[in-house]
This record gives C-alpha cells, structure tokens and sequence, in this order.
C-alpha cells in the first residue's frame, strides 16, 4: 500500500480537505488507511473531533521521545486512525535540527507500521523538517492547486522544490497535480487548467475538485463530504470511482 503525502508550499489550497476525503473514500472503500497530521496547526485534527491532552500524545512525541507511532494512533470518529497534530510541532526545526536522523525519523517509523495500510500525510506549507519528512517518507506526492494564479506560481515552487531533492532521494518523487477550486465558468480557471496541462502532461489528475458548497462545509461539521452531503455531485463524482479512489488518471502507486 502506498504512502502519499498532501503537500504544497501554498496554504489555502485544499491541502486538508483533499486528505479528509481521501481518507473517507478508503474508509469506505475497506483500506483503513493512516493519516497522519504534520500541520502544527492541527487542522485535521480538530476536523477528526481528536483531542490532544498533551503534545507527546501527538506526532509531537516521535521527534521528543521517539514514540511509536502505534503509541501516537488515536481512533477518529470518521472511522480511519489518526495520527494528530499539536502547536509544538512547530517547534521541531529548531528543537531537533534539520539533519538526516531528523528528516528520516518518519520514515524509520512508518516501515514500523502494517505495510498492507495506506498512509495519507497531510504536510504544512512551510518548507521544514515536518514536510521533508512527509517527501521523504513518500511513494508519491499530491499537490493540490487550487485554480487561481498565484497557486499556479505555487506549482512551479513546488517543482523546483521537489527537483531539488532528487539529488538527496536519489530518485524522482512521483507526483500528481490536483486542480481544486475549479468553476469552469472562471476564464482563469480554463486558462490555469490549460497551463498545468501543457505543463504537466499526465501529472495532472483528470479529475478536478469544483467549488461546492458541500465540500466547503463538511470540515466544519467535522465529516468528510460522503457523510456530510452523500448525494451531493462532489461525494458522486463519476472519476472517484473510475480511478480507484484516487483523483487521478496517471495514478500515484495504488493505495
């Protein structure tokens, strides 16, 4: 089973909400998958309903303490594992330094774990030790790009970045490009799909996340849009289904 992580340098792009539902969709789909939140902001935690008593029950405890992640799993309500977030995280960088030993921990700890289980990271835009670790530790990465311009400057960002670690991973990170926030009625949104396409040839999934309603408000009712709203176009997308669960044509290595 694969290990994805979620991650641009952009924030506001649908990082988390991308990983909510995927993590609906192979919950429903029998893959219990893993998720793990390495946002210091804990978005997706707080989304998932789980409660942090304190940071070393979080992700938090692996860089402090070397926890297992087994010790860190909590159960969620939306029926998948969690591995939650907490505000220390932000402090990583400086406490543990951005070395290998602190760029592999993930990584060491994740060959730990069930290997049938996929595993959703979603990272922090901030280029740092917590998002490194989720490339790092990836099969592949998803790079949510929501249709406006300054996210399609976020793209090439992120090919920069991600060329830049060739060198280091000795390989050539898979990766997709997810376009969110779509309104076929926007000319910027035809034009920047048309640009990523040109660009990106078959990196781009073929399927786009629309703007809707459903999908905007079913974080806040802490479910995915399957729960939220299951008759709604966004939880019934025909291309869900056609890909396998992933949003994507050229798919990412099976979860």
């Amino acid at each position: 089973m694969a290990r994805i992580a979620v991650f641009n340098q952009k924030g506001g792009v649908g990082k988390t909400t991308t990983t909510l539902n995927l993590a609906g969709l192979l919950t429903r789909r029998g893959d219990d998958p893993l998720v793990i939140d390495l946002d210091p902001q804990a978005h997706l935690t707080a989304v998932c309903g789980v409660v942090v008593p304190r940071a070393e029950a979080s992700l938090y405890g692996l860089y402090a303490h070397g926890a297992p992640l087994s010790a860190l799993i909590c159960a969620t309500r939306n029926g998948w594992k969690l591995v939650p977030s907490h505000l220390e995280l932000s402090k990583v960088d400086t406490q543990f330094g951005k070395g290998p030993s602190a760029l592999s921990r993930l990584s060491l700890a994740l060959e730990r774990e069930p290997a049938e289980r996929p595993v959703l990271m979603d990272s922090c835009p901030m280029l740092g030790v917590l998002s490194l670790s989720s490339v790092f530790a990836a099969d592949g990465v998803l790079i949510p790009i929501s249709a406006d311009y300054l996210a399609l400057k976020g793209a090439l960002q992120m090919e920069r970045t991600l060329k830049a670690l060739e060198h280091v991973l000795k390989r050539r990170v898979p990766r997709r490009y997810l376009i969110t926030r779509y309104d076929s009625r926007r000319r910027m949104a035809v034009d920047i799909e048309r640009q990523l396409r040109e660009r990106y040839g078959d990196e781009v999934c073929a399927t786009r996340i629309a703007e809707n309603v459903s999908l905007a408000e079913s974080p806040a009712r802490n479910q995915d849009v399957f729960e939220h709203a299951p008759t709604s176009r966004r939880a019934r997308a025909p291309r869900w289904r056609q890909s396998g669960g992933l949003p994507c044509s050229a798919r990412l290595p099976p979860v």
